[in-house]
């Protein structure tokens, strides 16, 4: 196989570049042994030169030295300078084909020039216009096309200087003075380049000037048609002098290859391809990029989650010799880390002369952003044993250290040993690490624990009350979510957008629709209603309030809905019943693009459940798992087997459950049980209590259901055996919770509730 050279700076394999070397060399010694392919090829990727003999090596344009492209121009102006009458004094030869044919309209433009009009002025918009078009025959020409051959240039560039001193030429309108204005700014950046920006790694659109002065903001294009000649020549000449000379670029040509502003500049952007090419460049002309540069590409990668363009980065940090810098390895550590590649985060902790409590902190970090929910792999435990190893290290962790570590807690018990820690250190008043003690307390139900964080933190931000006031609400306590909230606003704490969803699920997990909707008057005035989280919370709040009028005419006038917004809308229509209207939404949702996730598929099924839509269930849950990918949940299991268990279709219920390819749970034989006590099924009542009594021998509620069954079934002396088999086991009974509004107010009480200071009248 043909061996390759290409034109421009890249990085390549030791191999490769070895023998792109001696092809490169190979051709300087002698180009007259080489065929010139570069204006008839067809294919981009075809060769631009061919040896003559061996056949064995062509050029294309990546992996050539720049002093490659240097004498290449050099070799071209050589052959413009020697071939002013024609083409075949160049040592390039041109081919025949459409090279030919443009040599043709060249010789004719020549001949006369005053035939032909001169589009080149600054009125031509587009680049694909001709540069010159015949008068009568309406040929067009484009200069700078790979069919152009070189003594075209020339030619151009002779008649430009001939007009310029005022001798015969073609006509230029609009041009002449733009070319002495240019030739004056090319000799001003020669003579003096620190006074330019490069910007031709930062531009967006090939209109933007290459370099522009720093103080006068005038602009330069180095492909621009208006440039002499022996500009390209120059350039050149700068590149060969520092590649011989070894020397760093930037002290003959500033900011030649970019600079950190640029990178960083390029990050922010999104640019990250073309941000690391700038540094491959710069450490390929050993030009030493600071290190904010690479903590800006770093950053980048981590956000992007870019794994391997992080790789390359910390390739080039190490390439570069910044690998000992302890604030650019903790940046390494980050990243890796957010990439999810733990292993590579730790290697870098483990190959860093010094640590400070960053680094600790942030392999930290690493292990304990993964170790929840990876209970089998350790992770948690790791992060542990680091902090452990700190402590024996004297290293004094921050507040930094012990949120992330607080991350890494999987039980109560772990939580409280860290909570003890810091108490010892000082930091339970910090308002940061006080708030995640709160949310954690909450998760972990223990919401004394987090009322008591919460009263003792001395200083409380919004993000602290939110906290609190989410505990409770998901707890099921409304009311005391409700109180906390007014006692915020008495503090005079202004509310976010969060503030406003925990309460409205307070107010939903109670019912309490008067004071949703004095919460939706706050939303409106705090100009919160156009937020797609608060919209959705109010479509819950009102659908599970039973006001469906009020939740869809929220969800109407939504400017912007996702997945949640719709699914809240769809749970609302099920909760009621209407299952046929819950289906139309749901086509609704695919319609405007909108993807139903498995939360919106379990909100359908049940609504099909309740309204007795059996093939319609059917056929969407076998639409769910064929045409849109989402996998079944245990839960979509349980609901498919209420909707067939209240169609009185238990057999095909039951073969449902054995054909389950998960195992099924608890909540799955307790739908069938309920199925069974609706039609008084007696035999797989049974078989599905023994299943839930051996995943949970405490349900109190199977041994009800299946007493209820055997009472209507006349069997009294089963239902005295189950009620005596409760006593023994010890399950009690618990009693149902009822929730009602009156006068603006929530009562609730439960059943046999004499503490209820209205029990009597009720």
């Amino acid at each position: 196989m043909a061996a390759e050279i290409w034109m421009t700076s890249s990085l390549v394999e030791d191999r490769q570049a070895a023998r792109v070397g001696q092809l490169c060399k190979r051709f300087s010694w002698d180009p007259s042994q080489w065929w010139d392919k570069g204006f008839d090829k067809g294919n981009p990727e075809a060769p631009d030169f061919k040896h003559k003999t061996t056949k064995k090596a062509w050029i294309n344009d990546r992996f050539s030295p720049s002093w490659l492209q240097a004498k290449l121009v050099t070799l071209t102006l050589t052959s413009s300078s020697s071939s002013s009458s024609s083409s075949s004094s160049s040592s390039c030869q041109i081919s025949t084909g459409q090279a030919f044919r443009r040599k043709q309209l060249w010789e004719e433009f020549f001949s006369d020039p005053s035939q032909w009009w001169d589009n080149r002025s600054e009125h031509k918009r587009n680049p694909r216009s001709p540069d010159f078009k015949h008068k009568t025959a309406k040929k067009a020409l484009w200069i700078d096309r790979r069919f152009d051959p070189p003594w075209v240039h020339a030619r151009l560039a002779a008649m430009v200087e001939c007009q310029e001193q005022g001798q015969s030429g073609f006509p230029m309108p609009e041009i002449s003075g733009r070319v002495v204005r240019t030739e004056q700014l090319w000799q001003e950046f020669f003579s003096d380049p620190s006074q330019w920006w490069d910007n031709r790694f930062v531009k967006k659109s090939p209109k933007y000037p290459d370099f522009r002065h720093k103080s006068t903001h005038e602009g330069l294009w180095i492909e621009g048609f208006l440039n002499p000649p022996w500009v390209k020549a120059k350039v050149a000449s700068m590149i060969l002098d520092q590649m011989h000379s070894g020397g760093r670029l930037r002290s003959r040509v500033p900011n030649f290859f970019g600079n950190c502003d640029n990178v960083n500049k390029l990050c922010q952007e999104g640019q990250l391809e073309e941000a690391l090419h700038m540094v491959e460049l710069m450490v390929q002309q050993n030009i030493q990029a600071p290190i904010n540069a690479y903590v800006g590409l770093l950053k980048r990668c981590a956000r992007r989650k870019a794994l391997t363009e992080g790789k390359q980065v910390h390739a080039l940090v190490v390439e570069s010799g910044l690998s000992s810098d302890i604030f650019l390895a903790n940046t390494l550590i980050d990243m890796y880390a957010k990439c999810g590649s733990v292993l590579d985060a730790r290697k870098v902790f483990n190959t860093m002369p010094e640590h400070n409590v960053f680094s600790w902190t942030a392999i930290i970090s690493a292990y304990a952003d993964h170790g929840q929910g990876y209970a089998q792999q350790g992770l948690g435990k790791q992060a542990f044993a680091l902090y452990e190893q700190m402590r024996k290290e004297d290293m004094q962790p921050n507040n930094a250290t012990y949120v992330v570590l607080l991350k890494a807690c999987a039980s109560l018990g772990a939580l409280r040993h860290i909570h003890s820690h810091i108490l010892k250190s000082g930091f339970e008043s910090d308002v940061i690490v006080g708030t995640t003690l709160v949310d954690l307390y909450a998760k972990c139900g223990s919401l004394e624990h987090a009322r008591q964080v919460f009263r003792n933190m001395r200083e409380r931000n919004v993000v602290s009350w939110n906290a609190m006031i989410a505990g409770y609400a998901q707890q099921g306590l409304g009311k005391e979510a409700l109180a906390l909230y007014e006692e915020m606003k008495q503090e005079g704490m202004q509310s976010d957008e969060f503030t406003y969803v925990a309460v409205l699920k307070a107010c939903a997990s109670i019912a309490y629709l008067e004071q949703g909707k004095q919460i939706h008057s706050y939303i409106i005035k705090s100009r919160f209603e156009s937020d797609v989280i608060v919209g959705s919370a109010l479509v819950d709040m009102y659908a599970k309030c039973g006001c469906l009028e009020h939740a869809r005419q929220v969800f109407n006038n939504m400017h912007e809905r996702d997945v949640v917004s719709w699914t809240a809308m769809i749970a609302g229509y099920a909760q009621e019943g209407l299952g046929k209207e819950s289906l139309r939404l749901l086509e609704h949702m695919q319609k405007e693009g909108t993807k139903p996730n498995a939360v919106t598929y379990l909100s359908v099924l049940s609504a099909c459940s309740h309204s007795g839509l059996i093939d319609e269930g059917c056929h969407l849950f076998n639409s769910m798992c064929e045409d849109h990918g989402v996998t079944p949940t245990v839960d979509h299991y349980a609901c498919m087997v209420d909707l067939l268990g209240r169609a009185g279709c238990l057999a095909d219920a039951e073969d449902f459950i054995n054909q389950m390819p998960i195992p099924p749970d608890a909540v799955v034989w307790m739908a069938l049980l309920g199925a069974a006590r609706n039609h008084n099924h007696v035999e797989i009542g049974r078989r599905a209590f023994d299943c839930v009594v051996k995943l949970e021998p405490e349900n109190a509620t199977a041994y009800v259901l299946l007493s209820n069954i055997y009472a209507a079934a006349g069997r009294s002396d089963e239902v005295a055996r189950m009620r005596k088999d409760m006593d023994i086991v010890g399950v009690k009974q618990m009693h149902g919770c009822n929730c009602i509004e009156v006068d603006n107010q929530v009562h609730t009480f439960a059943d046999c509730d004499a503490t209820y200071p209205q029990s009597k009248e009720i």
